[in-house]
């Protein structure tokens, strides 16, 4: 907490059944990316600066399994995880009442809003500094038609001009004591029932007119998880969603003492991961086919490699992989020594290097750092090896997180754009310079993702910036 400003509770709404998505459990506990709809939603409030505690409201019957989502994940800000009501209304009072007599800033947010940005998050505790009721909102993109019944059906009655209606979204954030007395105000009033607030900002505006809500932009990715086409659509935007590289922390904080081992350590990327890591007083390892005749595809070379090192310092904190091999050409074309080469180096390189670390990563909750290419998204002509074992990478990162999650051990994946490498030039030849990232520049990035608190994501480093 900084300064003067009030204490920030979030609370996590997740009461309801996920009948609408075709389910009998709460659709919150539905995996996407790798992880629960909840644990996604959680991580953005426990991870957030401006957050100091979390409060998660969940159907009857399913605290315990919140619980140990949470003792899985680490979230360290979790307080309460208390039963919610039947109605949003209902777990919203429940949860004001839990926070008690204290005043402060309460976000209220929708659990199946997995992909709420930390931008809302920031900008809401920005707007509670002056305003006691903040709304999240978009402009309507679709024009929308008052309906009243007709003859034989719906007809059009009316047609609101676009430009003022707004889409609501969460957190919905307020003055705890003000909210309060709103929700009070309802619940004392004997018709609040016969036509119930849809949300939050409706009670405030219904009992409390007299308190003005200011709205904070939203985002089309914060979406509702309510239909199973919007499971399909939240897994996609997961997964093509780049995480930002974090703010940088102390570099000789985390790497000095630390030892780091660097498969394709010889030039490039990894090269210049060797020399920043040494910079800051870390212990580093490199391999390579080059330098030391390592070959990633090579189980029992892998293995070896490490177990010299752990031997060497008694520990491994990090372990980063920049092998890799581009072979340009038609599949058809393709001999078996050449399919062989790519796959393995490609992608049984990371799968070797993950197995072997897992034990000494395990020993000092480490992480593991990969590397994927702006063509996983989407298949290459001519390099169609490359970019699909580009694609088993992310969803390996992703899947590796998932697991290692309640060892402590981070998995993470670098995403650069076009970089100035000798196996870029090797492939395409000489381009403007202008048009690549400098392979020192993803390093950078490179250290301080792998210094950080992320897991499961996949990191952009664009040109940019």
């Amino acid at each position: 907490m900084m300064g003067s400003r009030l204490p920030t509770v979030g609370v996590v709404l997740a009461g309801g059944i996920g009948q609408r998505v075709g389910l009998n459990t709460p659709k919150q506990l539905l995996k996407i990316a790798g992880k629960s709809i909840l644990e996604h939603t959680i991580a953005a409030f426990d991870s957030h600066p401006d957050i100091d505690e979390v409060v998660v409201l969940m159907t009857p019957g399913f605290t315990g399994e919140v619980a140990a989502l949470v003792a899985k994940n680490r979230f360290r800000k979790v307080t309460q995880i208390l039963d919610g009501g039947s109605t949003r209304t209902e777990s919203t009072w429940i949860a004001l009442r839990a926070l008690g007599d204290r005043e402060c800033d309460v976000l209220l947010h929708d659990a199946v809003r997995p992909l709420v940005e930390p931008r809302i998050i920031g900008d809401c505790v920005t707007a509670l500094a002056e305003y006691q009721a903040v709304d999240t909102a978009i402009p309507s993109s679709d024009t929308v038609v008052v309906a009243v019944p007709g003859p034989a059906g719906e007809i059009i009655r009316d047609i609101p001009d676009r430009a003022r209606l707004r889409r609501g979204q969460t957190p919905q954030c307020f003055r705890l004591s003000v909210i309060r007395d709103a929700y009070a105000r309802a619940l004392a009033d004997p018709d609040f029932d016969k036509q119930p607030a849809t949300d939050d900002c409706g009670v405030m505006l219904r009992y409390r007119p007299d308190v003005p809500i200011f709205i904070v932009a939203g985002s089309e990715h914060n979406m509702k998880v309510t239909h199973p086409v919007d499971v399909f659509i939240a897994d996609k935007l997961f997964q093509l969603a780049a995480a930002t590289a974090p703010a940088p922390v102390s570099y000789a904080e985390r790497l000095d003492g630390r030892t780091l081992v660097v498969f394709g350590g010889s030039y490039g990327i990894g090269a210049d991961i060797v020399d920043l890591a040494k910079e800051h007083g870390a212990t580093v390892y490199s391999f390579s086919r080059t330098e030391t005749d390592t070959k990633v595809q090579d189980e029992k070379a892998v293995a070896e490699a490490l177990a010299r090192v752990h031997a060497e310092t008694g520990r491994i904190d990090y372990v980063v992989n920049t092998a890799a091999v581009l072979h340009m050409g038609k599949l058809g074309d393709a001999d078996h020594a050449t399919i062989e080469e790519a796959i393995g180096v490609n992608y049984l390189g990371p799968v070797n290097i993950a197995r072997a670390s897992f034990r000494y990563l395990a020993q000092t909750h480490g992480h593991l750092l990969l590397y994927t290419s702006s063509s996983y998204t989407r298949g290459r002509a001519d390099y169609s090896l490359y970019s699909s074992a580009k694609a088993a990478v992310v969803n390996l990162t992703q899947a590796l997180a998932d697991e290692w999650a309640e060892h402590g051990i981070r998995v993470n994946c670098v995403n650069p754009e076009r970089t100035a490498t000798p196996m870029r030039l090797r492939a395409f030849g000489e381009e403007p310079p202008t048009s690549l990232l400098s392979a020192k520049e993803v390093a950078r990035t490179s250290v301080e993702v792998l210094i950080s608190d992320l897991t499961g994501q996949v990191v952009d480093v664009r040109i940019d910036g």
